[in-house]
């Protein structure tokens, strides 16, 4: 352009031309600055919210490794240490990109940050390195192989870890080149400190990598179909010969590491966990359908959650057992309530119903009353209800019989007795039911007393009268004094007509 002779017009034509392509490419120059700034600016907002996902996950995986250790607590180990070294690596970088941009006015004037002498003499003696910039090299490397350490070779993070922190020689025209001055040496300012950004991008990127795999390893372990075992569910508990067995059969996941905070069942706390099952223990109880009430309770995300058990199951008399009854001996007893326990093995006291002339339901299982009016016999018919919806029944004959006579005693003493006559001026009547299967109180409302030589005296009430103490002053030693026509009523049920009680004889001595 400026070779041969030429006219003073030309020359200034193409010095003019020069200075125009100067101008442009200052023009591109700063332009290409700018542009490394505002990518170094998007970086930096990126990194932001990267680090916030990232420790929101770690906190994730540490209230998870508090809840259930034996499945958490190695993973959220293995998190904590990834997350200690990208922090050291990351304020490392940090603290170099401060350093850079140290001196600068404005750290937003990207335009005027295009000289490469910072870090040139920062990182470059010569064709060598200096002390500086081996030490940012071996940041790199040791970081790298450190996170591959722990995640392993041959994890599918590993190969782009490698590739993220790369510090290998690098091939140009002219050969291979060391990586540092391939991607540093006669940059601008601008580009070095994005190129640091950059980097803080992919520390965060293999964190959130690394936590990602962790926990998604963990959840794929859970779900796995050899965590799977078939549980046998059927209809209902306990099945009559001649039904048909109905339930089905479903998957349920079995992992010894999951241990709930607290297990509840019918009102008690199961501490003993098997497989993340609750090992139950307990008397199976009477004759009839049991409930089984509780909750599993797990902490997750730092709050309780409770897990509804309800389910039941059938007791049955055991099946090596004899029934054996006395024909003779079904017997109830008029003027009482005779307690009685109905049932029918295998169904429920809310589906079976008794019912008979004088009988009532009394409080508990299978528990009833029986007051038998007139006549010498009863019958109870009892009905219950299969889990099939069929119904059976059944009967039983029950003789009546009245209260047995009582036996007379004096100061609890029945039959015939010895006491000097003043014991027995001071003495109580009384009316006994000895050996009877029931505990009656009997009231004594009178009796007839009979001195030898004396007239008989009736006294109303337990106690001696007036006239029956005179007869019995008038007795002598080796007389014998009968107490006989004693009448007595049963406590609780007047109405009832008590036969009288056998009479007394008392030697005074």
């Amino acid at each position: 352009m400026a070779s041969g002779k030429l006219s003073p017009r030309q020359k200034m034509i193409n010095i003019m031309y020069l200075v125009f392509i100067s101008m442009i490419a200052m023009q591109m120059s700063k332009e290409v600055l700018s542009a490394f700034g505002y990518m170094n600016e998007k970086l930096a907002e990126n990194n932001i919210t990267a680090t916030v996902k990232n420790n929101a996950t770690l906190e994730n995986l540490a209230g998870k490794a508090e809840e259930q250790p034996e499945k958490y607590s190695e993973l959220y180990v293995k998190a904590k240490t990834v997350d200690e070294l990208s922090s050291k690596f990351n304020d490392y970088l940090e603290e170099k990109k401060q350093f850079f941009l140290k001196g600068q006015e404005d750290v937003k004037n990207y335009e005027a940050m295009d000289k490469t002498s910072t870090v040139d003499e920062y990182f470059f003696k010569g064709d060598a390195f200096t002390t500086e910039g081996q030490e940012f090299l071996n940041h790199i490397n040791g970081y790298r192989d450190a996170i591959i350490k722990i995640v392993g070779e041959k994890s599918g993070l590993a190969a782009p870890i490698k590739n993220r922190f790369d510090t290998s020689a690098q091939d140009t025209d002219d050969g291979k080149e060391p990586w540092l001055k391939n991607r540093y040496e006669g940059f601008p300012l601008i580009s070095t400190v994005t190129n640091l950004t950059s980097m803080q991008t992919d520390i965060r990127t293999t964190q959130s990598e690394i936590f990602g795999t962790l926990l998604g390893g963990q959840l794929e372990s859970d779900v796995s179909m050899s965590n799977y075992k078939t549980i046998l569910i059927p209809e209902k508990s306990a099945f009559f010969q001649g039904e048909n067995f109905k339930g089905k059969i479903v998957l349920g996941r079995y992992d010894s590491s999951l241990k709930p905070s607290e297990v509840v069942v019918n009102g008690n706390k199961i501490t003993t966990i098997v497989d993340g099952g609750a090992v139950l223990d307990f008397p199976a109880g009477s004759v009839g359908e049991r409930e089984i009430k509780g909750k599993f309770v797990f902490i997750e995300n730092g709050k309780p959650v409770e897990i509804e058990i309800s389910s039941s199951y059938a007791v049955i008399p055991k099946p090596n057992s004899a029934v054996i009854s006395a024909d003779k001996m079904n017997v109830v007893y008029r003027g009482v309530p005779n307690p009685m326990t109905i049932s029918i093995p295998g169904i429920p006291d809310n589906l079976v119903n008794a019912s008979g002339a004088g009988l009532s339901k009394a409080s508990g299982t299978g528990k009833y009353s029986m007051t038998p009016g007139s006549g010498r016999e009863v019958k109870i018919n009892v009905t219950g209800k299969l889990p099939n919806g069929q119904s059976v029944s059944s009967s039983q004959d029950f003789r009546i019989k009245d209260i047995p006579s009582p036996q007379g005693s004096i100061r609890k003493q029945s039959g015939y007795v010895k006491m000097p006559s003043a014991s027995l001026e001071n003495s109580t009547v009384g009316a006994e039911l000895p050996d009877f299967d029931f505990d009656l109180v009997l009231n004594t409302s009178g009796f007839t007393i009979k001195v030898p030589g004396q007239s008989a005296v009736v006294v109303s009430g337990s106690k001696m009268n007036d006239q029956a103490r005179k007869v019995i002053a008038k007795a002598k030693r080796g007389d014998v004094v009968t107490i006989f026509d004693i009448k007595s009523s049963l406590s609780g049920n007047s109405s009832y007509k008590i036969k009288d009680a056998s009479a007394v004889s008392i030697e005074i001595q």
